[in-house]
């Protein structure tokens, strides 16, 4: 992979980054919010709460796995199947910048986790 479409990638990422950054400073914020005291109205605040931890969950998850590709792409790892080392598919890393699967290993893993 050429050094400009790193870059670009590099570019991509980071936007990401702080896109996913900005979206859960919100969420906590909407987590540390006090609660109503009617208590329907408090039992409606806990389950949306519940939504919102999960979604936050999901952006942490997600900013570590580009935490990780930036810093695969400081080495020769960036585009290589952490599975089985083969080079992951350039439209698989144009649509999933951070994927560190190919797409075999991966689905081989979604088959698996589905089926645990």
């Amino acid at each position: 992979m050429s050094s400009v479409r790193k870059d670009e990638l590099r570019q991509v990422l980071e936007e990401k980054k702080t896109e996913l950054t900005t979206r859960l400073e919100r969420i906590n914020a909407n987590l540390r919010r006090g609660y109503e005291a009617d208590s329907k109205e408090r039992a409606k605040q806990l389950e949306d709460n519940e939504v919102v931890d999960a979604l936050g969950n999901e952006a942490r998850e997600e900013l570590a796995k580009i935490s990780a590709a930036l810093q695969r792409l400081g080495t020769d790892e960036y585009g290589i199947c952490v599975e089985c080392g083969l080079p992951i598919n350039e439209g698989r890393l144009e649509v999933y910048p951070y994927a560190d699967e190919c797409i075999d290993c991966a689905e081989f893993d979604e088959h698996r986790r589905r089926h645990s």
